[in-house]
């Protein structure tokens, strides 16, 4: 088991790459932590799994854009553990538009999301995580944050902010033990995916070299590895899992 006896806190777990993410650590030895913002019925599913596993699992109910939320969510992770060793800052959402039609109120709810709640959440649980023997914080970026997207200047910027928020803050802190280091997925098999046209589908696809979407185990893994002491000697990287839509292909 490469996580035994860790605790790991993860933000939007209850669906898609966190809930991954959190069974996964959860199957090699980690209890978990994990933040909702609405779905009490999925965060509850989520639960059920970690516990038939035999791990121990604190699900609560939390707006990482609200600085208040996560410093009352400190308190109640603190109850039951006495300090952290993961933190997966996973939570994000998608307000799409094209920039000439974008709304103000699109921009902020992404930025507040995306990246002030990464911050929140490695503001007030840092020092839960200076207690740890080797802390590690992983941080969800995007190839949107490197590549750009049309329709997506807010979460592209978002997820920029966050590759240079993880190169500052992996600085920081490496003298306190902690890593820090961000995964950047590409297209990942979402329920988004079932309803593309297939013309859409297939112009996604060929910008894959793999020639394949990716599955949200493909993430899980790459943040196992991360989580784990066989990425000891990494820190400030972003980790493309993408399938190659980074490279050229002749």
């Amino acid at each position: 088991m490469r996580l035994k006896e860790k605790i790991a806190l993860i933000t939007g777990a209850s669906k898609g790459i966190g809930r991954e993410i959190a069974i996964k650590f959860a199957h090699n030895g980690c209890d978990i932590i994990f933040f909702y913002k609405n779905n009490r019925l999925l965060a509850e599913e989520v639960s059920e799994e970690i516990e038939a596993l035999g791990r121990k699992v604190i699900p609560i109910k939390v707006d990482v854009s609200n600085y208040e939320e996560v410093e009352n969510a400190k308190e109640e992770v603190k109850k039951h553990f006495d300090h952290i060793d993961i933190l997966v800052n996973n939570a994000g959402i998608l307000r799409d538009n094209l920039f000439t039609k974008m709304e103000q109120g699109q921009w902020d709810e992404v930025i507040d999301v995306n990246l002030t709640g990464v911050f929140n959440c490695t503001s007030v649980f840092i020092e839960e995580l200076m207690k740890s023997k080797e802390a590690n914080i992983i941080n969800m970026t995007s190839i949107a944050g490197i590549h750009g997207n049309v329709g997506q200047t807010n979460y592209s910027a978002a997820k920029s902010g966050i590759i240079g928020f993880t190169k500052a803050l992996a600085k920081e802190v490496a003298g306190n033990n902690i890593r820090v280091n961000a995964i950047a997925p590409g297209f990942i098999e979402t329920g988004i995916w079932e309803s593309l046209p297939p013309k859409i589908y297939k112009r996604a696809l060929n910008r894959i070299a793999l020639k394949r979407i990716g599955n949200p185990i493909h993430v899980a893994n790459t943040a196992l590895f991360l989580a784990s002491s066989l990425s000891s000697y990494i820190t400030g990287q972003v980790i493309e899992v993408d399938g190659g839509i980074g490279i050229s292909v002749i």
